[in-house]
């Protein structure tokens, strides 16, 4: 290694790595579940294997193991290069690295297992919750330490976005997390009824809204601009969407919960509160689709950019239909219905997919020294993914809007026209159009496990090369 001080790229190429491979196992499982969803004998009659245990292991393998380590690898590379500082601890780093694979490896025991709180995207038990809030700390450790010690004054905005995300999570977990054990398997939350159901969905849309956007919009603020080569299109814009989001997406919960018990002032609140989120999150979009303003012919040849810019717009479209779907008419329609499930998606696969995508393409070449094996196959990749989301996402549009219909459609003697089988029966073709289009994502993702697999096999690591000035 060079007597010069340099990066720490050995974490960050660990957790790029396992982006990629968690990709593919937790696409695979969704693709599975989709595939129960239209053809029910595919769970064998396996306890491990039904949809109800499957489900939660796919939404935590996406989430937590594909979009955490995502988020890991990019803000540990961000952090570095915007302050112009190695990381303050290389332990700390490596063991929020292996906690965090640990972590994701007992979920993927406990939950075919039927081990589970039961709450959304907090399924996992009590030991698991305690590792996950240590590793957060170190985490929480290693990245603010790193931006204590900087070497350029200004914290650049997509810090900000990270700083403001590891922050918020925490706080989310520990206090929706609180809980009773009974036994090393068992444990009851430390909330009940109405008072659980509103932490719940507190933490539940917080969790897409920091872990699933505030953190993207990290990778969004450096990447865009560093693979078009312009800079950010309004750093002042940026600034205003950084506070204007968090301020507000904390809010929004209890849109969630319309037509519950949740007193009806707090679920008007969550409604207006995700009106108000529309501006923030479209003057993010703008400020990251118009930051290649000049190099718009760049699209036409440069996949990663593709993938960079489309992730935007998708982001765009969910934060759009989030807000409509959150008022108390529409979601009179929606709730329960699979337009949720649509809505999800778009904003899954096609925001914090493709950007991790964008993110991956991005750093792997660099963190190995090497060339991509095939740009060719990174467009290939950007097509199948692409069309597997259109049709899985315009599949659930229609399926759920219908379903919502069909349920609350009345004959002029006030029975229902329609009975559950009937609307169940019904949306059957477009659970096998979903498969499909999950098919074709999970298909993409295979494509990238090879093409980074061939980049990787006898690269040269950029561990040694002396620190260059600050990308920003």
């Amino acid at each position: 290694m060079s007597t010069q001080e340099t990066y720490n790229y050995h974490v960050v190429r660990q957790f790029a790595v396992m982006t990629v491979v968690w990709g593919i196992v937790g696409m695979l499982v969704g693709v599975l579940i989709a595939a129960q969803m239209a053809w029910p004998v595919l769970n064998f009659d396996i306890p491990w294997l039904t949809f109800s245990r499957l489900r939660p292991l796919h939404t935590n393998a996406v989430i937590f193991a594909f979009g955490g380590s995502a988020l890991f690898a990019t803000s540990y590379y961000v952090i570095q290069r915007t302050c112009g500082v190695r990381l303050i601890s290389d332990k700390l780093a490596a063991f929020t690295f292996w906690g965090w694979q640990t972590v994701i490896v007992l979920a993927a025991l406990t939950l075919p297992l039927g081990i589970t709180t039961s709450k959304e995207y907090a399924e996992l038990e009590w030991p698991i919750d305690l590792l996950i809030t240590v590793v957060w700390v170190c985490y929480a450790i290693v990245f603010f330490g790193t931006m204590v010690k900087r070497k350029e004054r200004h914290i650049y905005v997509a810090n900000w976005f990270y700083g403001g995300f590891i922050l918020t999570v925490a706080l989310l977990h520990v206090v929706n997390s609180a809980a009773l054990p009974v036994s090393l398997t068992k444990s009851y939350s430390a909330f009940a009824g109405v008072q659980d159901a509103m932490v719940q969905w507190w933490y539940g849309h917080n969790a897409v809204g920091f872990f699933l956007t505030a953190g993207f919009l990290g990778i969004m603020y450096y990447f865009i601009p560093k693979q078009a080569e312009r800079p950010v299109y309004s750093y002042r814009l940026s600034v205003v969407h950084f506070w204007a989001l968090v301020f507000t997406y904390i809010w929004a919960g209890p849109h969630h919960l319309h037509y519950t018990a949740l007193p009806d002032w707090t679920q008007s609140l969550g409604m207006v509160f995700s009106l108000v989120l529309l501006a923030p999150s479209w003057g993010g979009m703008i400020n990251g689709i118009m930051t290649l303003s000049g190099a718009w012919e760049k699209l036409r040849h440069d996949p990663i950019l593709k993938f960079l810019i489309v992730s935007v717009s998708f982001y765009g479209m969910s934060t759009f239909e989030g807000p409509m779907m959150a008022i108390k008419t529409v979601n009179a329609l929606s709730h329960y219905t699979d337009w949720t499930i649509g809505h999800v998606h778009s904003g899954a696969l096609g925001w914090v997919g493709f950007i991790s995508i964008g993110a991956m393409y991005y750093l792997i070449p660099r963190l190995f020294d090497r060339e991509i094996y095939s740009v060719k196959l990174i467009e290939t990749h950007f097509w199948v993914a692409t069309i597997g989301v259109v049709l899985y996402i315009t599949a659930m549009w229609i399926s759920g809007i219908m379903q919502g219909l069909m349920w609350r459609a009345v004959n002029a003697d006030g029975t229902l026209t329609y009975s559950f089988v009937e609307s169940v029966q019904a949306m059957h073709p477009y659970y096998i159009i979903r498969f499909v289009g999950g098919a074709l994502y999970l298909t993409g993702m295979l494509i990238m496990g090879y093409n980074v697999g061939r980049t990787i096999l006898g690269a040269r690591p950029a561990e040694g090369s002396p620190m260059p000035a600050a990308a920003h």
